[in-house]
Formats: C-alpha cells, structure tokens, sequence
C-alpha cells in the first residue's frame, strides 16, 4: 500500500549517505503508480541526486531529476549492468517478479546495495502453496487450507463439494503470480467449481494456476501490518487497508488494488 511504501522510502533515504553533502543516484525498477510515488519519495531526499526508473511510467516521464529507462522489469542482467555503469547507490524493487527471478541476488553478487528479498524469501510471494505450507509448519496462524497441482482438478471439485456440504465455504487462489487478481471469491459451490475449472483447465493465469490453493473463506476487515528489516533492525510501517474489489461494497472480483488508506 502506497501509506507504507512512501514511510519506507523515506526511511532508506534517511540512511542512504555516509556523510553530510554526499548525493547518489538510485535505481527504482517498476512501473507502477506505487513505483512513481516511491521515486518522488526517494527523489526528494537532499541525498538523492537523480532517480532512474525502469521502465517507469509517464508520471516518472514528466517529473524531475527523473528518468525512464527502457528496461523490463524482469530483465535481470540488464537492470544490474545499468545500475553498475550509472554506479547507483541503491537498487530499490517494487513488482514481485524480479525478486523472484533472483534481482536481489544478482544486485548482491555485483556489490551493489539492494531493498528486496533474496530469491528464496521471495518464494514465499511467488508461491501461495509455499506460503501456506510455509505457515503451517511453523505455527503461524492462518487459514484451513488444501493444495492442488494440475491433473488433480476432479480432486480438487470433491473437496470443494465436501467443504460446502459441511457448512464451510472457501477461496479459490492461483497460486503463482497473477499482479493481485489470483484469488477467486465464489459464494456458492457451483461457482467454486468453476473457479477451479477457470484456473486448472481454462489457464486464464497461465503459469500461475499450475498449482492451487483451496482456503477457507474468512469474513472480516482485512489489514497489511508490515515491517521492513535488514536483519537486524525492523522497523514498523503504519498499518493499511487495500481496496481489493473492483466495484463499491467489496463486489466484484478481486484486483492488484484499487486504492488504500491508512490511519
């Protein structure tokens, strides 16, 4: 959420130089409305020279001491041999799929100062099915849960038959990346099924729905509470709600995002 991602900026801009006077010049891979707000945060920093943003958007094309680079968000060996010829001081990612091929560790192994998760921690992003496992193993509270790989779709409509005839009603989740919109919210266990028949045999995410996740539905406010740490320190951003539903009084299917707020 923009809340979180614009206090995070500043707090990395606020550590970024050694001493007093010094200026450096950042890298912001993304090209999103969140990528353009974390630049102008990054951006008006007195320690900040110029922003580069890749490959940006045309807000970041209209502001100053901003410029837009034609290179993709994913490509990992051209965002690192531009950050190591422009020698910038930090490499800051937004999207998820440059961390999960591995930009972090790219930007490591060439000593060059990255915000983002490792390759592995970002699993816990690129993979629901991961996640999920991930949580339960380790006690971490979450919601009741199944996974299903491809070929398994007739086992997966039991469950779903099974979960509705017990009362319980469920979320259908691709499990890979899908920019936000992975999850599917039937209210009826015809339209679960069809949700599982949209993301393991129609493929409408692709990749994505190779695996997916079967999650009981929880009904409630829901609220990103989130801490940046370097291993050492975490550091608390305020908490945040996104609008996920495409249309007024949470209706519609579920979107990357459609605003949010916070206290």
């Amino acid at each position: 959420p923009l809340p979180q991602v614009c206090s995070l900026a500043w707090l990395i801009s606020a550590r970024m130089a050694p001493k007093s006077g010094v200026e450096f010049d950042v890298l912001v891979v993304g090209g999103g409305g969140r990528e353009h707000a974390i630049s102008v945060k990054l951006r008006d920093s007195e320690k900040v020279r110029h922003v580069f943003c890749a490959p940006g958007n045309g807000g970041t094309a209209s502001e100053h001491s901003m410029t837009n680079i034609a290179i993709g968000d994913s490509d990992v060996d051209g965002l690192v041999k531009f950050a190591q010829e422009k020698q910038v001081a930090l490499v800051f990612v937004g999207p998820e799929a440059p961390l999960c091929a591995g930009l972090a560790d790219a930007c490591a192994g060439a000593g060059i100062p990255c915000f983002g998760p490792s390759k592995a921690a970002a699993e816990l992003e690129a993979s629901k099915a991961f996640s999920k496992v991930f949580f339960e193993k380790y006690g971490l509270p979450t919601a009741m849960f199944k996974n299903f790989k491809s070929g398994e779709h007739d086992v997966a409509c039991k469950y779903v038959e099974d979960e509705y005839a017990a009362g319980r009603e469920v979320v259908v989740k691709a499990s890979g990346l899908a920019a936000g919109k992975g999850v599917l919210m039937p209210t009826s266990v015809e339209e679960a099924k069809a949700a599982l028949n949209e993301v393991m045999v129609d493929k409408t995410f692709g990749d994505a729905g190779d695996e997916v996740v079967i999650e009981q539905l929880l009904v409630g406010e829901e609220c990103s509470c989130m801490a940046f740490a370097d291993g050492q320190v975490a550091c608390m951003m305020v908490p945040a709600q996104d609008h996920k539903r495409v249309n007024d009084h949470d209706e519609g299917p579920n979107t990357g995002g459609m605003g949010a707020y916070a206290p």
